[in-house]
């Protein structure tokens, strides 16, 4: 069974840098070379004053980032220079302000004509760079994860198939009210993860996270991430939290 917790801070600048300080001390609690730090990253807009924050100069060299490994959890089917690309995003407000070897910045090719093949490469990235053992799933460190208004995570939005995805790591998935795929990591690694955050700013979403963490299991995608062994977080503003009952809120 997963541990969740829900924070709630004044506004996103302090729940970014809440969530900065937990990538760096679950980044500095790997040893060396021999043990990396994993992470995925989503894109959207709520993460990127995290992005920011983590490859600013005052904390940037607070983290061994030779040691890590990063990862996106989902990307549109665009150019990478595109201004809807998730890399895009990363690459600007992190990437390009850090020492990380292009080695351990694990694209998705979205480029690519085949995406079933796309697919099929970044599942072997992350067997290369996570070492899963034979039959068993690759175990991200660290996954940081948003939430839309409808209640979707990552690319896995209400009503599409990928939400039924039990074997593939990585696959397209038609989002049919945008009329476009998107490639996405799969429930099965999202659960496998040690230690999950969401971060989720915005009234727009306080009905839809309400409706998330008090109500029924089942009817939203972002309830189907429940880590089998390991921790989930909720890191949210007061504006989306506004509507959590007292208890919820701590």
């Amino acid at each position: 069974m997963n541990q969740r917790t829900v924070r709630v801070f004044p506004t996103l600048q302090e729940v970014s840098r809440a969530a900065a300080a937990h990538f760096e001390k679950l980044a500095r609690a790997k040893p060396g070379k021999k043990e990396a730090f994993s992470c995925a990253l989503s894109g959207g807009l709520t993460p990127r004053l995290l992005y920011q924050i983590l490859g600013s100069d005052a904390f940037a060299d607070r983290i061994r980032w030779e040691n890590a490994h990063l990862f996106q959890v989902d990307e549109r089917c665009v150019p990478a220079d595109h201004p809807d690309s998730n890399y895009g995003m990363i690459r600007e407000t992190l990437l390009s302000r850090v020492s990380i070897p292009d080695s351990h910045v694990h694209r998705m090719r979205v480029e690519m004509e085949d995406r079933d093949e796309a697919c099929r490469q970044y599942a072997k990235e992350l067997s290369r760079a996570l070492r899963p053992k034979e039959g068993e799933l690759p175990r991200l460190d660290m996954v940081f994860l948003g939430m839309g208004p409808d209640g979707h995570t990552a690319s896995l939005f209400p009503e599409s198939e990928a939400l039924e995805e039990r074997t593939l790591w990585v696959r397209p998935n038609y989002i049919a009210k945008l009329q476009t795929y998107r490639l996405t990591l799969t429930f099965p690694v999202l659960n496998a993860a040690a230690d999950v955050v969401f971060l989720v700013a915005g009234a727009d979403k306080a009905r839809t996270l309400r409706q998330v963490l008090e109500g029924p299991l089942g009817r939203f995608p972002a309830q189907r991430v429940q880590p089998t062994s390991g921790r989930l977080s909720w890191f949210v503003d007061e504006a989306a939290a506004h509507l959590l009952s007292s208890a919820l809120r701590g």
